[in-house]
């Protein structure tokens, strides 16, 4: 593998090997643009009312859920009714996703629906009131038509169940990633504009790599955050997946509170670091998705901004992230409602959190040291671009029946570039970067910043995707 240096030819990015195997669509006009704006944008001119833009939703779902096993609940009856009580609202014409069909994970409340988390041993009980992301996407006019699959308790970069198996709409023989694999499979399908996800150590940016879909994990206390009893320790923070940057930001912008943040225009010129070396030696790159960050870096540089590569100091990141993953749904398993019906996988991995835990292996200094790393780092960058994934996805296989040793090596072949930026709480995004052209599947450049860059990772995401603009939805 080339290093960094050789990839620098008098000052500049060189562009790689391209890995495009099909031809991307003309750019946008706008980054903008998207499909949610779209429908948005025809309510508001009275062109399409929510009822018919549910029920095309609904239509494609019906006809397509079961290749690709993106929902677990369809809300077909519940979000015709929303939608034509969303028609007699005096403000319709004014609400920034008025109409806009969304998903959302299967992981947090929806009035009415069950919060299953991917597992059968979750309380039953429908809740009674909505999440803060799903009260916010209403409020903004969104109708929710489904809860998308995840991987059980959130705990697995792989997303299947008993006897369902969540495929990549790019290529069903590969899997989509976790845990938020439904929600970018039913955003990969165009099932739904947007949806949203929950991203723990990367499992919203994972799966929108899988499955060629724009991914942005908000930065901590940007958006509410709850997920189950005690959000993860403060790791997962709930995000969008859209075909487009402005589609995302939109939605963004509704789950933050922050209209700001639907403006993509351009950003100034920023100092980007292009960090393509994996944060451990025991993990091999694969070239394509190497190639993937370089063209991002190549693609920002042709925009304007200076592109260096460096070396990112990870530190012991990974082995903090491995300790944290293994305890983080402990203080969740004793409001289980039928814990014995857990999956073997994760019953182990539980029980070795509680290892974890007695030997009080996790310690906030961990996590101290590699914040004030990153910390005098960003003093000299604004954004850094690294591969999304080392690797194509995973087959599409019952993950959830075989043992915690192999759950464990797929999971962590996935997420070695992601998990720093749950660690730390700051934002970062993923954005499709061509295709692989031996798994058939997409390849993703990961954009993180400091606390509060999440407009400028979204303004230079939409510079990038004029640029480098890929299909918005599988064939």
């Amino acid at each position: 593998m080339a290093s960094d240096a050789t990839a620098v030819a008098a000052g500049s990015i060189a562009e790689p090997e391209t890995t495009v195997v099909r031809e991307a669509p003309a750019a946008p006009s706008t980054p903008a643009h998207g499909a949610a704006a779209a429908i948005v944008a025809s309510v508001h001119e009275g062109a399409a009312t929510p009822t018919e833009v549910v029920t095309a939703a609904l239509d494609r779902i019906t006809d397509s859920n079961q290749k690709w096993n993106a929902f677990s609940v369809v809300r077909a009856a519940r979000a015709r009714a929303e939608a034509a009580a969303l028609e007699q609202r005096s403000d319709l014409d004014v609400l920034p996703l008025a109409g806009a069909p969304v998903a959302v994970t299967h992981n947090i409340a929806v009035a009415g629906e069950t919060v299953r988390c991917g597992s059968d041993a979750t309380d039953p009980a429908l809740a009674g009131d909505d999440h803060p992301v799903v009260h916010r996407l209403r409020a903004a006019g969104a109708v929710i038509v489904g809860l998308t699959a995840v991987s059980e308790l959130g705990l697995w970069s792989v997303t299947d169940s008993a006897g369902r198996i969540t495929r990549n709409p790019w290529n069903p023989e590969r899997g989509t990633g976790g845990s938020s694999g439904g929600a970018a499979a039913a955003v990969a399908a165009g099932l739904v504009p947007v949806a949203h996800g929950s991203d723990g150590l990367g499992s919203l940016r994972i799966p929108a790599a899988c499955c060629g879909v724009f991914g942005i994990k908000p930065g901590r206390h940007t958006v509410p955050a709850e997920i189950g009893s005690d959000g993860w320790g403060g790791l997962v923070e709930n995000g969008v997946l859209a075909t487009t940057v402005g589609d995302a930001a939109l939605a963004l912008s509704v789950l933050a509170g922050r209209p700001d943040l639907s403006e993509v225009d351009p950003p100034g010129r920023l100092r980007i670091a292009l960090a393509v070396a994996a944060p451990h030696r025991i993990f091999r790159v694969d070239r394509h998705w190497t190639e993937a960050a370089r063209t991002a870096a190549a693609a920002a540089q042709a925009a304007g901004h200076t592109v260096e590569p460096v070396t990112l100091p990870y530190g012991a990141a990974l082995l903090a992230a491995f300790l944290r993953w293994l305890t983080v749904e402990l203080p969740s398993v004793a409001l289980l409602a039928r814990p014995e019906r857990l999956q073997p996988r994760t019953r182990r991995h539980l029980a070795l959190g509680r290892l974890v835990q007695r030997l009080r292996l996790v310690r906030p200094a961990q996590i101290d040291r590699i914040e004030a790393r990153l910390l005098e780092f960003f003093e000299r960058y604004d954004v850094v671009i690294t591969p999304t994934l080392p690797a194509a996805p995973p087959r599409a296989r019952s993950w959830s029946a075989r043992g915690w040793l192999a759950n464990l090596l797929v999971t962590a072949r996935l997420s070695p570039f992601t998990t720093v930026w749950n660690l730390v709480g700051w934002p970062a995004a993923s954005i499709p970067m061509g295709m692989h052209p031996r798994s058939a599947t997409p390849v993703a450049a990961q954009l993180a910043g400091p606390p509060g860059s999440e407009s400028t990772l979204l303004r230079l995401s939409a510079q990038l995707e004029q640029r480098r603009p890929w299909p918005r939805v599988a064939p």
